[in-house]
């Protein structure tokens, strides 16, 4: 199972206690899940499809908590060209409905049905608890996330703009810097920073998916901070191996060239120190040395011996 599949799992076994919570995560669920159907008759049927099994069951739970109802559950193995098994809750009673759609603020002030293209009703989302149930809710539908092992993305897809518009609000309420773009016909709203993601989780209560992303954060940040030590100490050995071979070169052309009893004692015992030890560091030649020289000292004493040799070239 995918990472973003088991952060699903965990959302569906969460189910808040306070009935306007419940209400806040159906209304999500419907949000993006649900539709109406009129039989051959003219009965109005709700329906909810959703290729996540998990996301059925949320919804079927929520549907009896709150509502006390009993509702039916079909499969189908077909969806339009794509071999996708599919869940289907359908609620059929005209009162059950009518009285679903008042708890989610669904029916206008003159009786009419909203439907589910307008974004969802301040009301049901007023309070702090109801928005993270909502988000709860809206990610089970329409959410997806990337492997931590792999980066760092979470994203709510909708064709809806005024609900991707929302959904951001909603989490930029929370303090996290959500983005929206388009992507052909869908509107999604984004996260990218790791610690925009835990965030989000821990507003979910995805507690468990939380210290799982974590965990892998922290690993990864830490192979990266090695990697980037040994790339910088492999740096820097290159760069003294280069260092100490230009100035050995410099030495020799001195040597062959003007000879060392020309050279003033100390750069004299300084060249002889650095081509007796070709794979010291400054600080050991240093220590060659008599008197004791610092690697400022040593340093200098070779950029005399650079610039001698430059000057025979």
């Amino acid at each position: 199972m995918s990472f973003s599949g088991s952060v699903k799992d965990e959302l569906a076994g969460h189910v808040n206690m306070a009935r306007h919570c419940q209400i806040a995560e159906l209304a999500a669920i419907l949000q993006f899940c649900g539709k109406i159907e009129r039989t051959e008759s003219g009965k109005m049927v709700l329906c909810i499809e959703t290729e996540n099994e998990a996301v059925s069951k949320k919804c079927f739970t929520l549907l009896r908590k709150t509502f006390n109802i009993k509702t039916s559950v079909s499969k189908n193995d077909e969806n339009s060209k794509r071999k996708l098994e599919h869940s289907t809750i359908v609620v059929c009673d005209d009162d059950t409905i009518w009285s679903i759609f008042q708890a989610l603020k669904l029916i206008g002030s003159d009786g009419t049905f909203h439907g589910f293209d307008e974004p969802v009703s301040p009301l049901l989302i007023k309070n702090t608890c109801c928005r993270r149930a909502y988000l709860r809710g809206a990610f089970l539908c329409t959410g997806s996330m990337s492997d931590p092992t792999k980066g760092y993305h979470l994203e709510l897809v909708t064709e809806n703009e005024r609900k991707a518009i929302q959904l951001q609000t909603m989490i930029k309420e929370f303090e996290l810097d959500a983005k929206v773009i388009r992507r052909k016909k869908y509107f999604v709203v984004y996260l990218k920073e790791g610690s925009n993601i835990v965030d989000f989780l821990n507003i979910c209560e995805a507690h468990v998916s939380l210290m799982q992303f974590e965990n892998e954060r922290i690993v990864k940040e830490m192979r990266n901070s090695i990697n980037r030590r040994v790339n910088c100490e492999a740096a820097n050995i290159t760069k003294t191996v280069n260092a100490a071979a230009k100035q050995i070169s410099d030495i020799e052309i001195i040597r062959d060239k003007y000879g060392f009893s020309n050279l003033p004692e100390n750069l004299r015992e300084m060249a002889v120190v650095r081509i007796e030890h070709p794979d010291a560091s400054l600080k050991e030649l240093g220590q060659y040395l008599t008197p004791v020289v610092g690697k400022s000292g040593v340093n200098h004493r070779l950029r005399k011996l650079s610039e001698i040799a430059e000057q025979i070239r």
